[in-house]
């Protein structure tokens, strides 16, 4: 095995589109494990919204979640690191935002092991794919250490609304596209790249002992720091132009057919 890390983001690569992870990738992580090669999940999901998944796969090492905010060890249920952002600085960038674009919707992504999702008033949930939101009052998205916010417009897309918020507020937070409808709003310079690097220097490894999995813009940090890149072929134009080879997509284990080939499986 020439890579020692195998980094798979969750939604739309290593799940399928029923929510399932395919037996041929389930075979071939454990043929990567066999041969000393180790896996770590990184997602934009928060650990709370990742512990289910994890637990369902029986998997118990280290996780990346919140786009590089948590390092979760799935087997000593135990937060590693947590970064949080500060929402004085939110503020002043979501007022440059909607000085050009008019009000946003927002949902706060709570600090914490157990931090729940607050849906604030306009903010449509259904871009995250039915995971748990608790709708409140616009007050309370701001009562406590947030993680991330979600961000919506009415109008426009996520192309457009991630173009205008990095231009505006580009120098005060760090926007990303994980899905459809929305951008997220996170501490500037975090990434999943920034916390896969922490959770593979846990390990002994670096960039360049991994493979790396994903399928959207959120992804491409994590793409560019590892050894190889692979874009699922569901994946966003964004993140086919920067990798290193694009593999089937999600609903055809496309992560199984690039790991059996590298084992030499089939």
């Amino acid at each position: 095995m020439p890579y020692a890390l195998v980094a798979t983001d969750l939604d739309g690569t290593l799940l399928r589109s029923d929510g399932t992870v395919g037996t041929r990738t389930r075979a071939a992580l454990s043929a990567a494990a066999a041969r000393g090669c180790r896996h770590i999940v990184v997602t934009g999901r928060s650990a709370a919204w990742t512990r289910p998944v994890l637990a369902g796969l029986g998997y118990t090492g280290l996780a990346v979640c919140g786009q590089g905010g948590q390092v979760y060890d799935a087997g000593a249920h135990r937060e590693l690191t947590s970064y949080v952002l500060d929402r004085d600085v939110a503020r002043r960038a979501l007022a440059a935002i909607e000085a050009v674009t008019g009000p946003l919707s927002l949902a706060a992504d709570l600090d914490g092991l157990e931090g729940a999702v607050l849906a604030g008033p306009g903010y449509r949930p259904d871009p995250l794919d039915g995971l748990p939101v608790v709708l409140v009052a616009a007050g309370r998205l701001w009562a406590a250490p947030v993680r991330k916010f979600y961000v919506q417009h009415p109008e426009l897309d996520e192309d457009r609304l991630h173009d205008v918020a990095s231009r505006l507020a580009g120098h005060l937070v760090t926007t990303t596209k994980a899905g459809p409808g929305e951008i997220e709003m996170l501490p500037l310079g975090l990434s999943k790249a920034t916390g896969l690097a922490h959770a593979a220097g846990l390990l002994g490894l670096s960039g360049a002992d991994t493979i790396a999995f994903g399928d959207m813009p959120n992804d491409a940090s994590m793409l560019a720091w590892a050894g190889y890149a692979v874009a699922m072929g569901n994946a966003h134009p964004e993140l086919k132009a920067v990798a290193d080879e694009v593999a089937p997509g999600h609903d055809e284990e496309g992560i199984a057919v690039v790991l059996d080939r590298i084992l030499g499986a089939r």
